[in-house]
């Protein structure tokens, strides 16, 4: 599937990797069609990708796995806010990942570890949850943590 991207320009994505969203994210929900997009060739300790909408060239979220900032998260989660991603076998089948927030100030850097995306590695369905944890938030300040991580990794 060709998608264009106003980030990337027109990218090759092939079909069995667009994830599906089937109630889109929230504030989205008419938009069901993403792929992952990072760049395999820079080395980072951050590993920032982008959930492109395959829909819409100008929408594109940056993305993280929220243990690179958080190693501890394991957010709770009420069974019936999996279903749309459809059945798995272990946790491992599964990608969680956080939207960030990206202000003009890169040091007010956020990211919603109150509600993730999970997406099913089989399916690829994903869908977007709210966690039980009260110490989630949705703009969890990442900045210095990804700075961090950065120097440790000599970057």
């Amino acid at each position: 599937m060709q998608i264009k991207s106003k980030l990337f320009g027109d990218i090759e994505i092939q079909d069995d990797k667009i994830i599906t969203f089937e109630k889109g994210l929230m504030g989205f929900e008419e938009l069901k069609k993403y792929a992952l997009v990072f760049d395999s060739d820079k080395p980072t300790p951050n590993k920032i990708m982008w959930l492109q909408s395959a829909e819409i060239s100008d929408l594109a979220f940056p993305v993280i796995d929220p243990t690179i900032i958080m190693g501890e998260y394991n957010p709770v989660v009420e069974d019936e806010w999996l279903a749309p991603i459809g059945e798995y076998d272990t946790e491992e089948d599964l990608l969680v990942l956080s939207i960030l927030t990206v202000p003009s100030d890169i040091s007010k850097m956020t990211a919603n570890v109150k509600a993730p995306l999970i997406i099913n590695g089989n399916t690829k369905k994903g869908c977007q949850i709210i966690a039980n944890n009260d110490e989630y938030s949705v703009r969890f300040n990442v900045y210095d943590i990804l700075q961090k991580k950065k120097e440790e990794a000599g970057c």
